[in-house]
């Protein structure tokens, strides 16, 4: 099989860095999974009037309002066939903001045959359906963007309610880890939400353990 990834890339998936073609290259076919653990040496949010946001969020594993430094992490991927059909592939972000906490950041990424894009579903019930446009840089490093943004149903997100993501994720030879930056802002109020961190990756075979329930939504939504 073709990871979601390789999929939107085409051929700048090769301009990757090797250890960047792997993580984003698990299909389910020579890996599983991989899950990463790390350090996030910073999550931070935009003013006090994002919080409320930022908390309803937490409902359905979407954003947070914590902030901190040197916040412990793992990021989940795991590659499936989910009900429709699609290959499918799982960014679940979870972070021990504090000693009793631990918040979650969940998504599902499959790639659209149809328009030609990769769709990121947000949160346990993929309520929200982000175009998200990728690139590689000229060191080797994923780039995303998010693009269109349309809630359950396909109605389109009005502007002044949705965040523009980005993020680059890049390999630290030097460190012997994945490095990782992310932003989150609305073009009217500012800054909403980001984090940047590094991490290392253990490797799950295929064949080995099976998809944890765990990473699955609790409901898969049909539109692209």
């Amino acid at each position: 099989m073709t990871s979601v990834f390789q999929r939107a890339l085409g051929a700048d998936f090769d301009r990757l860095h090797p250890e960047l073609r792997r993580r984003f290259g698990v299909d389910g076919a020579a890996d599983a999974g991989c899950v990463g653990t790390g350090v996030m040496d910073r999550i931070w949010r935009g003013a006090a009037f994002t919080v409320p946001f930022l908390r309803l969020g937490t409902l359905r594993h979407v954003l947070f309002p914590e902030t901190g430094v040197d916040v412990p992490f793992t990021i989940e991927n795991w590659a499936y066939t989910d009900s429709y059909g699609r290959p499918t592939l799982t960014f679940v972000r979870t972070f021990r903001t504090a000693a009793h906490r631990r918040r979650r950041f969940d998504a599902t990424m499959v790639f659209s045959e149809r328009r030609g894009v990769l769709v990121d579903y947000l949160g346990t019930h993929q309520h929200l359906a982000v175009d998200l446009h990728l690139a590689v840089d000229a060191a080797g490093a994923l780039t995303v963007r998010s693009g269109a943004q349309r809630i359950r149903g396909g109605v389109p997100c009005p502007p002044a309610l949705t965040g523009e993501a980005r993020l680059r994720e890049w390999y630290d030879e030097r460190a012997d880890r994945f490095r990782i930056e992310v932003s989150v802002t609305n073009h009217r109020f500012g800054p909403l939400f980001g984090y940047s961190g590094s991490f290392t990756v253990q490797y799950v075979p295929s064949g080995g353990a099976p998809v944890p329930a765990a990473v699955r939504p609790l409901r898969e939504n049909p539109r692209e």
